[in-house]
């Protein structure tokens, strides 16, 4: 049986990607990991000079992140923080192989249809060409307003 001892979690900042940090953070503190936080900008149509200014790159990541991991887990968990320019699922599959990473956590948008043929998978690139094992969360669903509610009896 593996043990996993590192993971990566590659973070866009969506919904989807916040899920699966969430469920990744639980996981890694109940098996000791070490926790490695990636962002490869593109995926969200972000200005990257302007998110993460020259001279401020490592506290405007931090800052990033920070918003998503509260105090405690920062302390507890120590992640490595990095960002990377270039294709997303290339550069997350590299990484991940360059650090030795056992397994790899990801939110999937879960898109289908017209919308996954024109932009593709970069959760589904990763899953055929990870070194190690990939877990993909999905994104919760959201309760729109006005939707019918469950009446229990």
């Amino acid at each position: 049986m593996a043990i996993v001892q590192s993971v990566l979690i590659p973070v866009d900042f969506s919904e989807a990607s916040k899920a699966a940090l969430q469920y990744a953070v639980d996981l890694v503190k109940s098996l000791g990991a070490r926790l490695f936080l990636l962002h490869v900008p593109g995926t969200t149509g972000e200005n990257f000079e302007a998110d993460f200014p020259v001279g401020r790159f490592e506290s405007a990541m931090k800052e990033q992140f920070g918003e998503l991991l509260n105090q405690q887990n920062l302390k507890g968990l120590r992640p490595e923080f990095a960002s990377r320019i270039g294709t997303p699922a290339e550069e997350i599959v590299r990484y991940a192989d360059a650090r030795d990473v056992d397994l790899i956590i990801m939110g999937t948008h879960g898109r289908s249809g017209v919308a996954h043929l024109v932009m593709g998978s970069v959760a589904e690139q990763v899953v055929r060409t990870a070194p190690c094992p990939v877990l993909l969360i999905r994104q919760p669903k959201k309760v729109g307003v006005g939707a019918p509610s469950k009446v229990h009896s």
